[in-house]
């Protein structure tokens, strides 16, 4: 019966590492990839940040036409039959006009003004939209770190794990252990096992969405995340909310409304005054032998006080837009601010963890963790209280580990909140600025 356990015991301990041995070879990467190589790729081939620069440049074209004045209008008439004896020039039998209206009142400049406020908030929304991109990019960019950290740990762990298979196996042959040690140790590798598989999961899965946003196949290999180093410090909370008051796109955006609102409000106001349409009239009549027989001139405009109520509503609506406007914003105003302080509480807490992971109970895992392993191995312990002490220092330095990147998430998202580089991070072409 002992042959019969012993050869179960082989046979579970070579599937184990067979099984193990196509992972590691298939997870192995061959190069590593920077998060400035990563943003740079990103902010270049990113369809949705090239998508809303189009957009901005087209709201940029649209203040040209604003400004201009209407078409010149042209105007032709000619004589097709006539059916009665007349006179030789009595009447006309051709007539060409050309009419221009003139803006006096300057009410294209004012769409200019609205147009040009508009394309405030067309860049206003591709910097929204890159920063948006930004943070996703970083946010997956750690994920994958960790997870690779995760990888490693687990593998450590793992060959910690077989060690212990060893010293059990040993002790099972000469009679100082029993089978269920033994046995159990090899539970503890399959789980680990399972563990990587998850791991290598999270890999690809924060792999394939920086392939998307760097606008590449899902499907394309990307090399093993390089560590990233914080190049600064948070800014102090006056200096940060001073960055967000002039920064984020969404307090800038809902300024533009506001100068928006104001051009709409002059511009009702100015409805009340007509611009003059000034036109110049050839006539030919009908047996002239002259190219033009007489030249007129007129002017024409509207008659806007003859409907008060149209244009007085037309005031009141765009003083009720303008209040809308200015509610906004401040409704904006409070939103970011209470944004800011929910991610400079959540930086504070994340670098908290991390600090104290780092300093005080990862040493004091470990320190655990290495005492149980001399005992085992020492045979001044049993089996369940050096697993106990394995699993503490895996889930401690797992969760160490995903603090961190948790961290950094935060400050990627903190710089999306207040809508400028903080410096925080290695830095990439803003392609957006640039073309301001």
């Amino acid at each position: 019966m002992k042959t019969i356990y012993r050869l179960l015991f082989y046979l579970t301990l070579i599937s184990i590492v067979r099984a193990e041995e196509p992972a590691e070879s298939a997870s192995a990467p061959r190069d590593r990839v920077s998060l400035r190589e990563v943003t740079d790729a990103v902010l270049a081939n990113n369809p949705a940040i090239q998508q809303s620069l189009n957009k901005w440049n087209a709201a940029k074209l649209r203040v040209r036409q604003e400004l201009a004045w209407d078409d010149l209008k042209v105007t032709g008439n000619s004589r097709a039959a006539r059916f009665i004896d007349i006179a030789p020039n009595s009447f006309a039998d051709q007539i060409v006009s050309v009419e221009q209206l003139v803006p006096v009142t300057g009410k294209n400049l004012l769409r200019g003004r609205i147009a040009a406020a508009a394309a405030v908030e067309a860049f206003e929304d591709a910097r929204r939209e890159q920063l948006n991109v930004l943070t996703k990019t970083r946010t997956s960019y750690f994920h994958s770190l960790s997870a690779y950290a995760q990888l490693d740990l687990n593998r450590k762990n793992l060959t910690s794990l077989r060690q212990n298979a060893e010293v059990s196996r040993s002790r099972y042959e000469v009679g100082r252990a029993n089978l269920a040690d033994a046995l159990a140790s090899e539970v503890e590798v399959s789980k680990s096992l399972e563990a990587e598989q998850e791991i290598l999961r999270s890999i690809s899965s924060a792999q394939s969405q920086l392939n998307v946003l760097m606008n590449r196949d899902a499907f394309a290999p990307l090399g093993r995340p390089q560590n990233v180093t914080i190049v600064s410090q948070v800014p102090e909370l006056s200096e940060i909310r001073a960055l967000m008051a002039t920064n984020r796109p969404e307090i800038k955006t809902a300024q533009a409304k506001i100068d928006v609102q104001k051009a709409q409000l002059e511009l009702a106001r100015r409805n009340w005054i007509p611009d003059p349409a000034v036109m110049v009239q050839a006539q030919r009549y009908n047996d002239s032998r002259q190219a033009a027989s007489e030249v007129g001139v007129g002017v024409s405009f509207t008659l806007p006080w003859v409907n008060p109520g149209k244009y007085s509503a037309g005031v009141r609506e765009a003083k009720e837009n303008l209040s809308a406007a200015e509610r906004a914003f401040d409704l904006t105003n409070s939103e970011s601010l209470g944004l800011l302080s929910d991610a400079l509480r959540t930086i504070q807490t994340a670098e908290h963890h991390v600090d104290l992971y780092r300093d005080k109970l990862l040493p004091q895992a470990r320190q655990a963790f290495e005492a149980n392993q001399f005992a085992y191995e020492s045979n001044k312990i049993g089996f369940l209280e050096w697993i106990i002490s394995q699993r503490i220092l895996r889930d401690a330095e797992a969760t160490a580990t995903q603090h961190l990147s948790d961290y950094e998430s935060a400050l990627a998202e903190l710089e999306s909140i207040v809508g400028a580089d903080l410096k925080l991070f290695p830095s990439a072409r803003n392609q957006i600025e640039e073309s301001k």
